[in-house]
């Protein structure tokens, strides 16, 4: 060490500024100022006596030496995470805070009235629903319990399927009645481009060949809407169709592809009460019910 003793708590900043790239960034995902990141870092590299960034116009880039840190910095966060969630894990009381992560719709139309039974039953324990498109992190405790249609292949993840959802065409009552192999130029709402290799939206071109797409988008609740304000047909989830006012599910001769709902959480939460518990609802009221 060529400078004062290396402040464990700069390595967060190291990694922030080597995950993000650039100091504003870094600053945002940490919530500091970026004059205070880079005094930080500066401090850093004083204390080790190395120089861990290049600095380009374009942002930061880790140096060799920086690599080396990065290796070990990286294992320090995992072991430190890891603590974190031993310590969770062996907390007792249905008390406390639990961050779920799921789709919109999924959280709007299925989970809500489970939440809402699960706060009457334990209400010291507040449940965190997000809902936005990012994948969030069970392993850095970005969220306790993942609900998604994809399934885990994380080794630390205990993960089960929650349930099959159905999925059916809809469209407004009376307006169109589609069938199988239709060459028809219906107007239908399909995802985004992103996400245009989903099972339902092949399903539907290649069931209503002549179709045309009239609107794309990201969210299953967004597809609802344009569908009941007459955009086009879409391809729902039945529970999401099913509650959406003006629309209806038609019959078309063919059914669109169902899909698995998984459900995970790190291994080291499993003995933490009010995880247990909460898994355990979802589990009673969503799997049996399925």
């Amino acid at each position: 060490m060529a400078g004062p003793p290396m402040e464990w708590s700069d390595l967060p900043v190291f990694l922030a500024i080597a995950r993000e790239g650039t100091l504003g960034r870094a600053a945002r995902k940490l919530g500091q100022s970026q004059p205070t990141m880079g005094r930080r870092l500066r401090a850093l590299e004083a204390a080790t006596g190395l120089t861990l960034f290049q600095r380009t116009g374009d942002g930061f880039i880790l140096t060799d030496e920086g690599e080396v840190m990065l290796r070990h910095a990286e294992r320090m966060e995992a072991e430190a995470q890891a603590l974190a969630r031993e310590l969770a894990g062996s907390s007792a009381g249905l008390e406390g805070m639990l961050r779920l992560t799921c789709s919109d719709w999924f959280g709007r139309v299925v989970l809500a009235p489970v939440l809402a039974e699960f706060n009457r039953l334990h209400p010291g324990v507040i449940v965190e629903t997000l809902t936005d498109q990012r994948v969030y992190s069970l392993s850095r405790r970005e969220a306790d319990l993942v609900i998604r249609i994809t399934g885990f292949d994380e080794p630390e993840v205990i993960a089960r399927r929650l349930l099959t959802v159905p999925y059916a065409v809809y469209g407004q009552p009376g307006r169109w009645q589609p069938h199988a192999g239709d060459e028809t130029p219906y107007p239908v709402v399909v995802m985004d481009t992103a996400f245009a290799s989903m099972p339902d939206v092949g399903w539907l071109m290649q069931t209503l060949p002549g179709a045309r797409i009239a609107a794309r988008s990201n969210s299953r609740d967004m597809q609802a809407q344009l569908c009941a304000l007459g955009t086009g047909l879409a391809v729902l989830p039945r529970p999401l169709g099913d509650a959406t006012p003006g629309i209806e599910a038609l019959d078309i001769g063919a059914e669109p592809p169902t899909r698995d709902t998984w459900l995970g959480y790190h291994r080291d939460l499993r003995r933490l009460p009010r995880l247990r518990a909460l898994v355990d609802l979802l589990i009673e009221r969503l799997a049996l019910a399925n």
